[in-house]
């Protein structure tokens, strides 16, 4: 079957597996914010005080960008931002007393919103007030809008101990960006690119979106052709999630004005085929570095990792999510933050953790989670005895069409199965087989 006919088959309703459970079947009734700490503490215990990841989610934005499925505020007052930043240093110092000691990190990542939304003061108030003065252990990487990210943040995060920066390009084309409210320009690009590159950072990301309202294939392929020129160190390229019913803002356009069918197959095709074709290796699912990213080093070792922040070229055992809406995981176990800056500041200024929801993990689910992480980052996972029945009848289309490889214990994704990663977990899912959803919960797999 031709490549444009699989991926028709294969657009349906898929989770995209930061998680598992993913969070929509988490069951939050048998939650409660002690059983997480219980869990994380012991977590942290068993791992002997080994380092943890970080994430820190920074919100806030000037503007909305329509096509954005984030948890943003947006807002011009930037008196927002020292308040925010003590809420995000107390809760951490609450984790710290949870476990009993200030646990080493191993990675801090900043994401949004807009984390070049904060002043280059602030973001330093931020890491200093979490790690000290020093940070030359840590891997740190930070995402910028190209449009509002100086030279003074390029230069204070770097003296910080930042080395990776993640620019969100979406599109180049002036018609998508007047769409999706986002605007940046291909010198402006440039120039940053170019400026981190002299300062020193080691890898640098650019995010690209297909399916975007009003985008073409000759766009696309302009703005391809442009990327492939500023040879950023690693591409994300996802495809876009039109959930509305989510979003408010993506109710600006409509179906209508999106890609559609193999008109949207063919951005995706395209742009694969001339990322591969410039020297991009496909890393897990959306992701493309070059041979000397320690992403692409990361997958040809097996040491590739996948968590709330994507792809990674280290694992921990914890990672603890600070700000709003942030998603903390300790291998046995998850919660998340309130959703709404001032729930989340009001509680943590009370003293208390800002734990909304989350999910204990089963045996059953952490033998899934396991396999899921695995295809996800090896492209193949094994079983001690028989792969189970169930699991491979539901893989048997996907063997049919030459997308996997089922063997006595073994399932190996293929070369043109990478393509339809979200796909092959689906048949792992025992929580989205035991309960279909009723209404449409996630976004479609292409």
């Amino acid at each position: 079957m031709e490549t444009s006919a699989l991926l028709q088959k294969y657009n349906i309703a898929a989770p995209r597996y930061t998680s598992y459970p993913t969070v929509p079947y988490w069951e939050n009734e048998h939650f409660s914010s002690e059983k997480w700490l219980q869990a994380i503490k012991q977590s942290f215990i068993a791992s002997n005080g080994a380092a943890i990841s970080l994430y820190i989610h920074l919100p806030f934005c000037e503007s909305l960008c329509t096509y954005c499925g984030c948890n943003t505020r947006i807002t011009k007052n930037h008196n927002v931002e020292l308040p925010y930043i003590n809420s995000v240093i107390k809760e951490w110092e609450m984790y710290c007393h949870v476990l009993g000691e200030k646990p080493k990190i191993k990675e801090i990542h900043l994401g949004g919103g807009t984390p070049t939304f904060f002043s280059p003061e602030n973001l330093q108030k931020l890491i200093t007030g979490i790690v000290g003065e020093t940070t030359s252990t840590i891997t740190c990487s930070f995402e910028g809008h190209p449009d509002n990210t100086t030279s003074r943040h390029l230069h204070t995060l770097y003296a910080l101990g930042f080395k990776r920066l993640s620019l969100g390009i979406q599109d180049f084309d002036p018609k998508v960006q007047l769409m999706i409210n986002r605007f940046q320009t291909t010198d402006q690009v440039a120039k940053l690119t170019a400026e981190a590159r002299t300062i020193g950072y080691e890898s640098i990301n650019f995010d690209l979106i297909y399916g975007l309202p009003g985008q073409t294939l000759d766009g696309l392929s302009d703005t391809i052709t442009e990327v492939i020129r500023l040879k950023p160190d690693r591409i994300a390229f996802y495809s876009y999630a039109h959930v509305p019913w989510m979003k408010a803002g993506q109710r600006h356009y409509t179906e209508a004005d999106l890609p559609q069918g193999n008109n949207k197959f063919a951005l995706y095709q395209m742009g694969r085929d001339r990322l591969i074709a410039a020297g991009y290796q496909e890393i897990g699912m959306d992701h493309f570095a070059l041979k000397t990213d320690l992403l692409y080093q990361a997958s040809t070792n097996h040491e590739l990792h996948r968590n709330f922040m994507g792809y990674t070229h280290q694992s921990t055992e914890i990672l603890i999510g600070l700000g709003v809406s942030s998603i903390s995981d300790c291998g046995t176990a998850f919660s998340q933050n309130a959703k709404t800056v001032e729930a989340y500041v009001e509680t943590i200024n009370k003293g208390n953790l800002s734990i909304e929801k989350g999910h204990i993990l089963d045996e059953a689910d952490l033998a899934i989670r396991k396999h899921i992480l695995n295809l996800m980052c090896k492209h193949s996972t094994s079983f001690p005895g028989q792969i189970p029945l169930a699991i491979e009848q539901r893989l048997q289309p996907l063997l049919n069409d030459g997308l996997v490889v089922v063997e006595e214990k073994e399932i190996r994704i293929t070369a043109m199965g990478k393509a339809f990663l979200r796909n092959i977990c689906m048949a792992f899912d025992e929580r989205l087989w035991q309960k279909q959803p009723q209404t449409t919960l996630f976004s479609t797999a292409v």
